[in-house]
Parts: C-alpha cells; sequence; structure tokens
C-alpha cells in the first residue's frame, strides 16, 4: 500500500494507544498485539512522554521497538504499520 493510501485510511481511525509519563516502553507489547491484529495503530503522546523528546521522536522510536513503519505524525498522534 502506498504511504498516501495509509493515511488516508488512518484518518479515520480512534487512538488505541496512549502513551504517557511511563514513556514508549511501556506500551510495547500492548502495540506490538494490536498490530498483530490490525493493519494500521494510531498512538497518542500524552504531554508526560513528551517530556523525553518530540512526537516525531517517540513515535520513531516505538516503531522501531515493534518492527513497524512510522506512516506519519500529526499533533501528538502516530500512526504505525505492519
Amino acid at each position: 500500500m502506498v504511504n498516501e493510501d495509509l493515511r488516508a485510511k488512518a484518518h479515520d481511525l480512534d487512538v488505541t494507544v496512549w502513551v504517557g509519563k511511563k514513556g514508549p516502553d511501556a506500551v510495547v507489547e500492548e502495540l506490538d498485539g494490536q498490530l498483530s491484529n490490525r493493519d494500521l495503530v494510531k498512538v497518542k503522546f500524552l504531554r508526560a512522554a513528551r517530556s523525553e523528546g518530540s512526537t516525531d521522536e517517540l513515535a520513531s522510536r516505538l516503531a522501531d521497538d515493534v518492527g513497524a513503519d512510522l506512516v506519519e505524525t500529526r499533533g501528538n498522534t502516530g500512526v504505525l504499520h505492519r
């Protein structure tokens, strides 16, 4: 699927993973499970998590941790695909 197609699909997705003060490491297992069952997962980075870095940095790190591709970040959310 082309990245633009994935972005269009992600537009209406609800956030299903929230990254908080415990950081991205705390959600790796949950995100991995969701990516096993879904094409795309939308992740919200709460203010407490962003003290560790920007949304782009955190989303990239999380994508690496679960072996996924970062489709896009917008505001404080990221969309991952595997």
